[in-house]
């Protein structure tokens, strides 16, 4: 066939996922649609995966991704003819530690939050549910039954049939050389056969998403690895109904094959393949060379776990490259750098299950201009350029494989490619003994260890090592002062005559406000949710500066960016790089800073929520009075040049006000005490300020208008069905860390957001959800009628719950007199 010379839409790639965006394009009502594949349909990726369709993930908008792919491939053959293979056979997952059983149980919780069919077992219950299975060394199970698997070839095809019978062009072997741009946005692509004209550009080309994309300047991190299985011959007892079985202890999966076993895994320590830009072409159904040494840790566990294999024979050994991303998750969306190219790659071994829900996600974000549904895990805005680095890449992903089956502790730090982004002060903080996590590269101090104590973290699902020294962090800032590396900060300008004007529509809060005032505001979508919450500063009649969270960068610019009005003189400039932070807390703060300055800190002279450059320490820097854990205190932004004298001046003067370095644990448990909400927690695009309790962070009493103001008004007129509130724990030896299962009055509620373990309050403390039932409106009324408890790992724990903050709810320690 050959190709057209124009398309409204082009996807390159003919994978599972380059289809499904098509079908689901083609099924929205948009059929100017044409895909180009390489080789075959299925050829790249696609065809060697292992086709497993697991039902749970860990949040409820991938859990509903998957289960629309299950649906969906359920229905396929009804629709085009071509069965996807699919079959509900339900999956076993199966534990050899305490650890991972209780994994297992916080996994059974989270199923109820999210309404999914699960159940618990025990090891006698999960051989026989899998009678093939050793169980001797078993603590217990999980079973699954929504859980399938489908056939990947045949799931493609039927997704591509479906797409050209609603008018969408299908082209194999053309090969896209690269995409066409002009003036930031997508013109079309060339071809070996030609160019194509196309407003819309979808990069679904697997594991080549990362090197045709660079060709254009935009960053997709992927880099593949080797990924291995084996095919049995037939087993006696192995059944076509036979339900997937998942040993993460053992780092392997198993499912039926003809009657015989699937037998793979991930195994602790990947082997990389080829850089991104060195895959060979063409690379049409193609294995890579066996490797039975790398192979031997899966083997060796599948024949403990499975003891008929020790008299099996192997029909087929299969070594395919698979892509990942940096932090396993998978890419959607429409490049930060580039208007109309979108992509779809990265799925991290999971992109069977997800490509249904993946494609359908994708399709609506292209012909609605946002995506619908929460999908921050998955944003490709949510990496910046640095993170398209191939070594980086190379190192990432030899650790990023294995953590499909590690035990998904809920603080893991990455170990590999670190440290990549450091402030001026991280040479002083790992002198002075912290354990640094990593946020969009930056490392930070996340606790301070004694001298001469390991300061490495102790993962457990209770309490951890760090807690002592992290709990008299917290002790410090409420009592004496503190003071909190925050320069991983994003930190913009939004600078021009139409800057006020540009940031009124784009912030819920009233941004019209005097030089040197500081206003917390959201970012909110058409349908009234959170897309940021960030801090704007007016320092000049046409200049704003804006503070935001480390892990959104790109995409607060980007919003930004695509949201200014046209015609308007505004533009958004980041200075991220340019500007340490330190935050210095607690009420010993002013008495403190004074010493270093001749600036009036008193409460009428520096007003909460005011910012002002002034002198302190020998330096020229901007000081805005605000808090993120409740106590009095001001953020320092200070030149890099000039962070370290601050920093040392502050500690020495400090010495005589008790004086701790803090890290961003203590930051979290009093936020949490102070219920204050984060972005990617609490606040999602699927959540509004009604909801999360912030509608006072909206300029409703004003006539100006602001994306998403109608969808706000209509929520507060009718009532929230759910609110966010704040909870303690009644046992205070229980650790919270976000994610429990929410109980009101015995019936599954909600789910904890958030949670940690606030020294001040002296027990387990978080965020969290409470639906109203059947649609109920959650008032005051309703929370406060309910008799609460969380399900932390199998056991209920009675909490109490409030919707005004657990710690100084009259912000007194903020304001003091």
């Amino acid at each position: 066939m050959s190709i057209p010379s124009r398309a409204r839409i082009v996807i390159i790639g003919g994978g599972i996922v380059g289809t499904s965006v098509a079908y689901h394009l083609t099924l929205n009502g948009e059929s100017d649609v044409v895909l180009l594949e390489q080789g075959e349909l299925s050829s790249g990726t696609t065809w060697h995966a292992a086709g497993l369709v697991g039902q749970l993930r860990a949040t409820q908008s991938g859990t509903t991704l998957v289960q629309y792919s299950a649906s969906l491939y359920e229905q396929l053959e009804a629709e085009t003819g071509l069965s996807a293979g699919f079959k509900r056979c339900g999956g076993v997952t199966v534990a050899r530690t305490e650890d991972r059983m209780e994994q297992l149980r916080r996994t059974a919780a989270t199923a109820t939050a999210y309404n999914l069919e699960c159940e618990l077992l025990t090891p006698e219950e999960a051989g026989e549910r899998w009678p093939l299975i050793a169980t001797e060394d078993l603590v217990g199970g999980l079973w699954l039954p929504g859980d399938g698997t489908a056939n990947p070839t045949d799931v493609t095809q039927s997704l591509a049939r479906g797409a050209r019978r609603r008018g969408a062009t299908v082209v194999e072997h053309v090969r896209v050389l690269e995409v066409l741009v002009e003036d930031g946005a997508v013109t079309g692509v060339r071809t070996d056969q030609g160019d194509i004209e196309a407003e819309i550009v979808v990069n679904c080309a697997g594991q080549w998403a990362h090197h045709l994309a660079a060709k254009i300047g935009v960053s997709v991190p992927l880099h593949s690895a080797e990924h291995f299985y084996v095919v049995t011959d037939q087993i006696e007892g192995v059944r076509p109904d036979l339900p997937i079985l998942r040993d993460p202890d053992g780092y392997t999966y198993f499912k039926e094959e003809v009657g015989g076993l699937v037998v793979g895994g991930f195994e602790p320590v990947a082997k990389p393949w080829v850089a991104p830009d060195e895959i060979p072409y063409p690379f049409e159904f193609q294995l890579l060379g066996e490797d039975w040494e790398h192979f031997q840790i899966l083997m060796d566990s599948a024949l403990e776990r499975i003891p008929v294999l020790h008299e099996t024979g192997i029909r087929k050994f299969y070594n395919g490259p698979e892509s990942f991303t940096p932090d396993n998750q998978f890419i959607l969306g429409e490049a930060p750098s580039l208007r109309g190219f979108f992509v779809g790659a990265g799925f991290n071994s999971v992109g069977i299950a997800s490509a249904g829900g993946a494609g359908r996600a994708l399709a609506e974000w292209i012909l609605e201009g946002e995506p619908s549904v929460d999908l921050l895990a998955v944003d490709i805005r949510r990496f910046a350029p640095f993170q398209n680095d191939k070594e980086y890449l190379r190192a990432r992903v030899a650790e990023v494989l294995g953590l499909h089956y590690a035990v998904p502790w809920p603080n893991r730090e990455f170990d590999t490619a670190r440290p990549l982004r450091t402030s001026p002060l991280y040479e002083r903080l790992r002198d002075a003994n912290a354990g640094f996590g990593s946020k969009m590269g930056w490392e930070r101090a996340n606790f301070f260890a004694p001298p001469a104590v390991d300061s490495v973290i102790q993962y457990a699902w209770g309490k951890q090592n760090w807690l002592p020294w992290s709990a008299a962090e917290q002790k410090a800032c409420r009592e004496a002062v503190a003071v909190f590396d925050q320069t991983s900060f994003s930190k913009y300008v939004v600078h021009g005559a139409d800057a006020e004007a540009a940031l009124q529509w784009i912030c819920s809060n009233d941004v019209a406000v005097a030089n040197d005032e500081t206003v917390y505001t959201a970012l909110l979508n058409s349908r009234g949710g959170y897309e940021s919450d960030l801090t704007v500063t007016r320092v000049a009649a046409d200049e704003y500066f804006l503070v935001s969270s480390s892990a959104t960068t790109e995409r607060d610019q980007d919003w930004i960016r695509r949201n200014i009005p046209a015609g308007l003189d505004a533009h958004v400039a980041d200075v991220t790089d340019r500007l340490s932070v330190l935050g210095v807390m607690g009420p010993h703060s002013r008495a403190l800073l004074s010493r270093l300055t001749n600036a009036d800190l008193s409460e009428d002279g520096f007003a909460f929520g005011m910012s002002r450059e002034i002198q302190l320490a020998g330096a020229t820097i901007r000081a805005t009075r605000i808090t993120y854990v409740g106590e009095l205190g001001w953020e320092l932004y200070i030149k890099n040049d000039d962070a370290l004298q601050v920093y040392e001046a502050i500690k020495v003067e400090g010495a005589a006000f008790g004086i701790v370095d803090a890290g961003y644990y203590a930051i979290e448990a009093m936020r949490l005490e102070k219920g204050y909400r984060a972005f990617g927690r609490e606040l999602t695009p699927e959540i509004n300020p009604v909801e999360a309790g912030l509608s006072f962070t909206c300029k409703l009493a004003t006539d100006i208008d602001f994306i998403g103001r109608a969808a706000v008004e209509k929520a507060k007129a009718t009532g929230a069905s759910r609110r966010i509130v704040s909870f303690a724990c009644d046992d205070p030896s229980v650790m919270i860390w976000g994610g429990e299962l929410l109980v009101r009055d015995g019936i599954a509620a909600g789910q904890a957001m958030s949670g940690s373990w606030g020294a001040t309050i002296g027990s387990g403390v978080g965020l969290a959800w409470i639906n109203g039932l059947s649609g109920q409106i959650v008032d005051p009324a309703y929370v406060r009628e309910g008799a609460y408890e969380l399900d932390v790992g199998g056991r209920r724990i009675p909490v109490r719950v409030s919707l005004k903050p657990l710690f100084d709810p009259a912000g007194d320690k903020i304001r003091p007199a």
